[in-house]
């Protein structure tokens, strides 16, 4: 099958009959929600404020949710066309071809792989400063990645990785039942922070809300803001893993747009009043290197008690987070699997007609990453593959409007103000690539260059596209003959 020979839309709806549709809205929401508002809001704002932005940092968070929210409409639409595992994947090698279909989706896999290490490294830098005031500290050697502080493997991440898969082995409902859960006690511990922290704000630290930018660090002005959207844009990741688990929609053209579109709205909410909050505490150069602000701003007010409950909370948010990303990151592996790209057992279901090689292909490869490599390194890469899946999404739209109603279905939602809301995300997906750390770019190349070597000698090779398209051939010849 050729680079752009595009994939037949029916033979991935057949392949993917064997999922059980048993999400809803509320899981697509408890899922949304727990993967966008985990890490990230627990641990970005305050270092974000002190490095770039100062309280501007609420506007990072804006900008950032503005281009997610380009993109998120365009998800809504493609996901009610083509409900299908995978998700970018998937519907970009319907409407361009097989091979930008594996680009993307070899960039959202790094950002699964990487994604899942990341939150379980905050997960368990977080676990070990509850516990360390109780007298509880792990060896080095277990509490910190490989060649870290004299560590050897981070036994809590690992841990955690490993728990969050057997539950999603377990099935996508049951994940979703656990998701809904810990969403609601997470949400209360953000709107309690939130409430408390109002009556402990001092105006004084808003001043200057946009702090003059100084050429020589890059802090402040607009520049320091639009650094900030460059390091914050991961925690807007969240509405992708909706996406890749539409195959389990019940009811997708209903379920999805709700789904992607209102986790977003939720999160957008949250991230603005906590960082609000936050730096209105304390001044904004207090939080430099702090991995835990909100924990931390509580405590310093005098609310220790509420300090540690937000804390155990937010480990909770960390763990729906990962839940979110290992059922979506399966998926992906498996949808890889089921087309021949990558080797087929990762595309075989087991009894429960779920994709168990999948969870278990990204759980160990998150688990090896998480222990090798730091939690400052790991976050530096998540956003460039998220963002060029991003820029093939916002294109896809003009291509699949082409064939709505067509040879695809017709869609149950679309996205506004087309044709200027697909550009706009695509070029607002850009400009944030742009302007990753240059390190983020130069990984984000290697892995594609890997990538294209993987599927130029193996995917192509393999592809059960081109199967089918040899035995369309092989008919046709047989016709002509008779």
């Amino acid at each position: 099958m050729g680079f752009m020979k595009k994939a037949d839309f029916q033979l991935y709806q057949d392949a993917d009959k064997h999922y059980e549709q048993v999400l809803g809205t509320r899981d697509f929401l408890a899922l949304g929600v727990g993967t966008i508002i985990s890490t990230s809001i627990f641990t970005l704002p305050g270092q974000v404020a002190a490095q770039f932005a100062g309280p501007g940092v609420v506007f990072s968070y804006l900008i950032a949710a503005v281009v997610a929210g380009f993109v998120a409409f365009a998800y809504a639409e493609m996901s009610t066309v083509m409900p299908l595992a995978g998700s970018a994947y998937s519907w970009i090698s319907v409407l361009f071809g097989e091979g930008f279909g594996w680009i993307a989706g070899w960039a959202l896999l790094a950002e699964y792989f990487i994604a899942v290490a990341f939150v379980g490294a905050g997960f368990s830098a977080n676990f070990q400063q509850l516990l360390a005031p109780l007298g509880f500290h792990l060896p080095a050697v277990l509490a910190n990645p490989f060649g870290t502080n004299g560590g050897v493997v981070d036994i809590i991440s690992f841990l955690v990785i490993l728990i969050s898969a057997l539950i999603v082995f377990r099935g996508a409902s049951d994940a979703g039942k656990v998701s809904q859960v810990l969403v609601v006690l997470k949400v209360a511990a953000v709107i309690a922070f939130i409430i408390v922290g109002i009556t402990a704000i001092h105006p004084s630290n808003y001043h200057p809300f946009i702090p003059p930018h100084n050429p020589k660090t890059g802090f402040g002005g607009f520049s320091g803001i639009w650094s900030g959207v460059s390091m914050i844009f991961l925690a807007y990741i969240g509405f992708d893993s909706i996406a890749a688990n539409s195959a389990e929609a019940k009811n997708p053209k209903k379920t999805m747009p709700r789904g992607i579109l209102g986790s977003l709205l939720i999160a957008v909410a949250l991230f603005a009043a906590v960082t609000l909050v936050l730096v209105g505490m304390h001044r904004y150069s207090a939080y430099e290197g702090n991995a835990a602000p909100v924990g931390w701003a509580l405590q310093q007010s005098g609310y220790s008690v509420l300090s540690e409950i937000v804390t155990i909370i937010a480990l909770a948010g960390m763990f729906v987070a990962l839940l979110g990303m290992v059922l979506a990151g399966s998926r992906l592996i498996y949808a890889f699997g089921r087309d021949g790209l990558l080797p087929k057992g990762l595309g075989k279901m087991n009894k429960k007609h779920l994709p168990a090689n999948g969870v278990w292909a990204l759980s160990i490869v998150a688990i090896i990453i998480g222990a090798f490599f730091p939690f400052a390194f790991l976050a530096q890469l998540i956003s460039a593959g998220t963002l060029i899946a991003f820029m093939f999404v916002s294109l896809g739209i003009y291509s699949l409007r082409r064939r709505e109603g067509k040879d695809l279905p017709k869609a149950a939602y679309k996205m506004p103000l087309y044709p200027v809301l697909p550009a706009l995300g695509f070029i607002g997906s850009a400009f944030i690539f742009w302007d990753l750390d240059a390190n983020a770019k130069i990984y984000a190349g290697l892995w594609f260059l890997v990538g294209l070597v993987i599927y130029f000698f193996y995917g192509r090779r393999n592809s059960k596209n081109l199967e089918t398209e040899k035995s369309k051939e092989n008919i046709e010849g047989v016709g002509t003959l008779n």
